[in-house]
């Protein structure tokens, strides 16, 4: 007789394997998934309750990893991509706000009776300095009559030969602005009627604001660069008597950052160097220059390039011309009235300046002079008489220690009668002190030209590279504060009422 007994017991084991079986792998994907879960980053956002601004920023970072520098993967991105992190968009404007203005270029005053027309040739660096007008003064064919106020021209054109241009906004670590604010507003600076001075600077942040790009950070990766002095942009009333234009009090303005000649006390004016005439297209050329004034015999003791300005109570000029005039051949005065255009001739104005050994620096109209920077070309040891002329204005490019390339007089030690006689200080100096200050001073000059640069690519970092490298450091910080859950308008655009108590003997 057949026995069924051993078949069904094994029928049965059969049942319980599969059923352990299935119930293994059940237990297991769920071990899968409570240990995918336990490694999820928990969002800090989530976590503090941010705005819906900064979620949505977050949002946008996450959706294309190579918008942002600063993520975790950015070692990664930045072997195969050189400009990771330096991607810059121009957003394309109205040609009101440009070009418009350089075809209009006759309307536009250089502070004197002639137009700026001669000044937009060679992509803003102005006409090109003859050789038969040089008299020995200058050499190597770098060198152009740049007018000061072509700074915003001279900008646009380096950046579209930016090597890390992008057409893709959400590529971008920051938005330019080719606003030629300085061109735009010298139009109207002198009109009383209010207005007039502000309805440029209202149109262009309504256009700007209304443009998608700006919603990712509200403007804070937004910059444009000025030819003037930052109080130009900053009346502080309604009166017309007060100076300039509000435009860098409206409210999307505070979210933008603006480079100028001269900043103010506000976080969100930053100083880059004045234009020069110098101009040099690769380091060849800069080197050239280097050792050529480094062997410059310097006959005078001191110079000063300038006029009289009377009309100023809070400068020295006059007291320095005075003292300048009593210095019995030690001090060389090159007179820039208006009535002489001596100042106009770059020849005339690095003549001076390469056989002296200091040049002096008073304030004028404003804190800053352009003719800081021509003495450092000529490698004339500038000396200063308030520290916003320079100390507190060009942090990104000049040495914090200030003793090793300059000379400061407080304003009221230079007065005659006081403590320290100009003269005076200056023969103090020990010679060998002398030629170390003056080596500084020459080995600045590549950092504070803007070079000649027909295809974007240099081999030497001159002013305008430094001043990218800033900005986008500067909008990295903002997005780091994000990421961090702070408020990234805290400290960006606020008045600084010590930053000229800058620290000084």
């Amino acid at each position: 007789m057949l026995t069924i007994g051993p078949y069904v017991r094994l029928l049965k084991n059969r049942r319980n394997c599969v059923s352990y079986l299935l119930q293994w792998v059940l237990a297991s994907l769920a071990l899968c998934i409570l240990v995918a879960s336990l490694n999820r980053p928990v969002s800090k956002n989530a976590e503090k309750g941010l705005d819906p601004f900064v979620k949505n920023y977050q949002n946008a970072i996450n959706s294309h990893k190579s918008k942002t520098p600063g993520m975790p993967d950015m070692k990664i991105e930045a072997e195969y991509d050189p400009c990771w992190g330096r991607y810059i968009y121009i957003r394309d404007l109205p040609s009101k706000f440009n070009t418009d203005l350089l075809h209009n270029c006759q309307s536009l005053t250089r502070g004197a009776d002639d137009n700026m027309c001669p000044y937009i040739d060679n992509m803003g660096l102005g006409p090109k300095v003859r050789d038969d007008f040089v008299d020995g003064v200058l050499s190597n064919g770098s060198w152009f009559r740049t007018n000061q106020f072509m700074l915003e021209v001279i900008f646009h054109n380096r950046l579209k030969m930016y090597e890390c241009l992008t057409n893709d906004s959400s590529m971008s670590s920051a938005v330019f602005i080719p606003y030629y604010a300085g061109l735009d507003i010298s139009q109207v600076l002198w009109n009383p009627n209010i207005s007039v001075r502000d309805e440029a600077g209202y149109d262009l942040v309504r256009w700007v604001s209304s443009r998608p790009e700006w919603r990712r950070m509200w403007g804070r990766d937004h910059f444009f660069v000025a030819g003037r002095i930052a109080w130009d942009f900053r009346r502080q009333t309604d009166e017309s008597s007060d100076w300039g234009s509000k435009m860098m009090f409206l409210p999307e303005s505070r979210n933008m950052t603006m480079l100028s000649v001269e900043s103010s006390v506000w976080n969100n004016d930053l100083a880059v160097p004045y234009p020069t005439y110098f101009h040099p297209s690769d380091v060849y050329d800069a080197r050239q220059w280097q050792d050529r004034i480094r062997n410059q015999e310097r006959p005078y003791l001191f110079a000063f390039a300038g006029a009289p300005r009377p009309e100023l109570r809070f400068t020295i000029r006059g007291e320095i011309i005075q003292q300048c005039l009593d210095s019995g051949g030690k001090c060389k005065l090159l007179n820039c009235s208006s009535l002489t255009n001596n100042c106009d001739n770059p020849v005339n104005v690095m003549k001076v300046f390469q056989r002296s050994v200091f040049c002096l620096q008073p304030r004028g109209d404003s804190y800053t002079r352009r003719s800081t920077f021509d003495s450092i070309i000529a490698g004339c040891i500038p000396v200063f008489f308030h520290s916003g002329t320079a100390y507190a204005q060009y942090l990104w490019y000049l040495p914090r220690n200030y003793n090793k390339y300059s000379v400061y007089i407080p304003f009221q030690d230079a007065k005659k009668g006081d403590k320290i006689m100009i003269q005076e200080r200056l023969l103090k100096i020990p010679s060998q002190r002398v030629v170390e200050m003056r080596e500084e001073v020459i080995k600045m000059i590549p950092r504070i030209v803007y070079a000649n640069r027909l295809d974007g690519r240099g081999d030497f970092e001159d002013a305008f590279d430094i001043a990218m490298k800033g900005v986008l450091e500067r909008v990295e910080r903002v997005r780091r504060v994000i990421r961090e859950g702070g408020d990234p308008s805290v400290g960006f655009s606020e008045q600084n009422h010590f930053k000229f108590d800058f620290p000084l003997p």
